[in-house]
């Protein structure tokens, strides 16, 4: 029987989970948490010494940076590329461009108004800014509730999402790494962390989701509990930007709605009603080559600029298209609810999703089978009425259970 191939400092076998860097001197392969090289930092490297290795020839070789408005830093600065989306110069241009004010389509209410019969009744057609959190049932930590804290209750060792903004690119490393960047005098790099889902950990007692967001939940609702799949976890993220974070233009995964309370600091988000035209330019924006380097908030008639500052909650409806910029250090809290008052946009948005062959990690876990549950329930319950209405009507001939087809038809 043949042994495994051993790497690194370590000796250990591969592990498909762990980042890992090649050595460009001795060509072996080490742990970038056994050599102290962050995932993220390791794109900065050109060439890589270990630690054998730096000792006869020398430390590794950094990348030069050459411009301060592509994803490469290293392509040169000529003018002949256009400034992508989430780079410095991205920033510091989004800043000075005007957009139509977002009290336009915001609908202010106060969170005791916020309830399902208010909204089942009214739609959910236009996001809901709600400036002080009573009446919403959502319970958060304190306003001084830190980044720090946050590692106390969810561990330093739970290995999280973070996004390199001036690339757009997603790597992963421990909290703990994540905190030690945040607090330390110079970063290096804008990181943000906006995928942070703690409902496993000691977190998740600190934090009560808005009665709206519970009461409407497809999941919470119609997931069953004897499911031969995992029931999903998106109802409470905790999201921690540094100034300057950007995320570009996108829908929320299969179309769900979203709660989001700024806890301290302040986002500012660029929102786009999700009209037929606005969706097919969006779905055409997405599949392009280009697409960092398109302001896709230039392309529709009406990008909104919607300041959420601290205390504030922000529901958006189902398909909304929104990016978001971290304006100053921030905290916030947030989750993602699949309910009924949407259905047909929903499945819209699932169906673009899959038009786009977008990744299975940035889908909605278990879309499909949530559909499922949710229309196996609504045709119990049509049954069920119908039943009733045969108790009172008959239909010689036709047996109660094939009753709905006929109230169907």
């Amino acid at each position: 029987m043949a042994t495994a191939q051993l790497y690194c400092v370590c000796r250990q076998p591969y592990d498909v989970s762990r980042f890992m860097i090649e050595c460009d001197i001795c060509k072996d392969w080490f742990h970038g948490s056994c050599v102290e090289v962050e995932e993220h930092h390791a794109v900065d490297i050109d060439v890589y010494h270990c630690p054998s290795c730096d000792v006869h020839h020398g430390p590794s070789l950094m990348k030069k940076r050459r411009n301060w408005h592509r994803h490469d830093y290293t392509e040169p600065d000529d003018g002949s590329k256009p400034v992508q989306a989430g780079t410095s110069v991205f920033v510091r241009e989004l800043q000075t461009r005007t957009f139509p004010n977002g009290d336009e389509i915001l609908q202010p209410m106060q969170g005791s108004q916020v309830t399902q019969r208010y909204l089942e009744r009214h739609g959910f057609r236009y996001p809901i800014a709600v400036h002080k959190m009573e009446g919403l049932g959502l319970c958060l930590p304190p306003p001084d509730f830190s980044v720090k804290d946050v590692e106390r209750y969810v561990g330093g060792d739970k290995v999280i999402d973070v996004i390199d903004v001036a690339r757009q690119a997603d790597s992963k490393m421990k909290l703990s790494a994540f905190v030690k960047y945040y607090y330390s005098p110079q970063r290096p790099k804008v990181l943000n962390v906006i995928s942070l889902e703690f409902s496993d950990t000691k977190m998740s007692e600190l934090v009560v989701v808005p009665d709206i967001a519970q009461k409407m939940s497809w999941v919470e609702n119609y997931w069953p509990d004897d499911s031969y799949f995992p029931k999903p976890f998106v109802q409470k993220y905790c999201l921690m930007g540094v100034k300057d974070s950007y995320t570009d233009f996108h829908i929320d995964f299969g179309g769900t709605s979203v709660w989001y309370h700024v806890l301290w600091g302040e986002k500012i988000f660029y929102l786009i009603k999700p009209t037929p035209a606005n969706l097919a330019l969006y779905e055409e924006w997405s599949s392009s080559p280009t697409q960092s380097e398109v302001f896709f908030g230039k392309k529709v008639d009406k990008c909104y600029k919607c300041v959420v500052q601290q205390g504030t909650t922000l529901l958006i409806p189902t398909g909304w298209i929104h990016a978001v910029l971290t304006s100053q250090d921030c905290m916030a809290f947030g989750g993602n609810f699949l309910h009924n008052l949407n259905i047909g946009m929903q499945l819209r948005c699932y169906e673009m999703e899959r038009r786009l062959k977008t990744p299975d990690l940035f889908k909605f876990p278990y879309f499909e089978a949530i559909c499922w549950y949710v229309a196996k329930n609504l045709l119990e319950t049509l049954k069920e009425h119908l039943n009733h209405w045969h108790a009172a009507t008959t239909f010689p001939g036709v047996p109660p259970n094939q009753l709905f087809i006929v109230f169907l038809v």
